[in-house]
């Protein structure tokens, strides 16, 4: 009889480890499995254990390729299951393409006389996956806030990064959740990287992974008003609440949509970028409005020289820009008063208020839209792709 070994902490058993054991199994005539307890799972790899040591075992034994389960006691990381391998006495020892300690595993066979095997990582359908996977998708928040950006835009993207210098800008309100999204979509708000943070996935490298920068998973999962240092990834610099901009920002539906990944490549002044950048850090340092504003303008007029085309005044405003990557989408607003902005939102059907958004520690809630504004949104018929 051939014996197969295999061991892991199998934490959240997934699709991946049904398909690992199968690969295993079929290498010999008995397969056993062996994993860490719960204590030992956390003393020497700092997981906590998702299951209880008997409901694990007990779900491993009913699987009917698995023969026989050991618990791993050895204070080892790289090989924990060191005792129960040799008393199990195997003819072969499977792991994973990813196994963290296969120099280790192999020298162990090497040492025993025990073919060591590698088998590709993947689920039935050939997707690869992971416990950390399955967990990030159970802990992924049900509502997220969007974002707007102020300056720094472009300094997040790593091939840009300046050291020294500065991404700001601010999670927003009325949130979207993976059934709510009223927003449009592609319009400059961040909106990939919040499907991102609401799907569990990872989101600074799934953003990177189009070619765009990070600022916005990072502020989304941060929330509040955001100085981030620009760099490969995301270093916050200082936040606060954002409290000061209550009632003052609204976004000015532009009816064009834009495609930050198509914009990425174009010429820019980033030196002037991480100007504005300085001048909005000190707005939200200082919690000044009219710092703030003097920021977004100067962040507008590089948008211009871009070649964006000029955006309408709407109301006694302090300052407007584009968000994101511009050339359509939504465009910020910046207003003194709450007062010089109702009245604005009175005078134009395609302006729409938002607000700071900040998480209260560990709260997950849904900041809806006021029902007038939600009936605008009705009336203009915004719906997902619909420019």
């Amino acid at each position: 009889m051939k014996k197969v070994f295999v061991s892991g902490s199998f934490n959240v058993l997934h699709a991946g480890h049904i398909r690992f054991f199968r690969d295993a199994s079929a290498l010999g005539d008995y397969l056993i499995v062996s994993f860490p307890p719960a204590d030992l799972l956390w003393k020497l790899y700092n997981k906590k254990s998702l299951l209880d040591d008997d409901d694990k075992l007990a779900l491993l034994r009913s699987l009917q390729m698995v023969d026989e389960v050991i618990l791993s006691t050895d204070e080892d990381v790289e090989l924990s299951f060191k005792s129960a391998f040799i008393q199990s006495k195997p003819d072969i020892l499977a792991v994973t393409t990813d196994d963290l300690y296969m120099d280790a595993k192999k020298r162990l066979c090497e040492e025993h006389g025990v073919e060591f095997v590698v088998l590709e990582k993947s689920r039935p359908e050939g997707k690869p996956t992971s416990s950390s996977e399955v967990v990030s998708r159970i802990k992924a928040p049900q509502h997220v806030p969007l974002r707007v950006d102020f300056a720094g835009g472009w300094l997040d993207v790593p091939a840009n990064a300046i050291p020294g210098e500065y991404i700001v800008n601010c999670s927003i309100s009325p949130t979207v959740s993976l059934k709510a999204w009223d927003y449009r979509q592609g319009a400059g708000l961040g909106g990939s990287g919040g499907w991102s943070v609401l799907n569990g996935w990872d989101p600074v490298n799934s953003e990177l992974g189009l070619g765009v920068g990070w600022q916005d998973p990072a502020v989304i999962a941060e929330t509040g008003a955001c100085v981030w240092c620009s760099g490969p990834r995301p270093v916050l610099d200082f936040k606060n609440t954002g409290e000061f901009l209550a009632g003052r920002m609204a976004v000015y539906d532009t009816r064009i949509k834009h495609d930050t990944p198509g914009l990425a490549a174009l010429e820019r002044n980033f030196e002037k970028i991480a100007k504005a950048a300085r001048v909005a850090r000190l707005g939200v340092q200082e919690k000044d409005i009219n710092v703030l504003a003097v920021s977004v303008q100067l962040s507008y007029q590089l948008q211009l020289e871009e070649g964006m085309l000029p955006l309408p005044e709407v109301g006694d405003c302090l300052a407007h820009k584009y968000c994101g990557g511009g050339h359509g989408g939504y465009a910020l607003y910046l207003y003194e008063t709450p007062e010089a902005r109702a009245a604005a939102l009175a005078d134009c059907e395609y302006l729409y208020p938002i607000e700071p958004y900040c998480r209260t520690f560990g709260k997950d809630e849904q900041v809806p839209w006021e029902p007038q504004y939600l009936e605008r949104l009705k009336r203009h018929n915004v719906k997902k792709d619909n420019f």
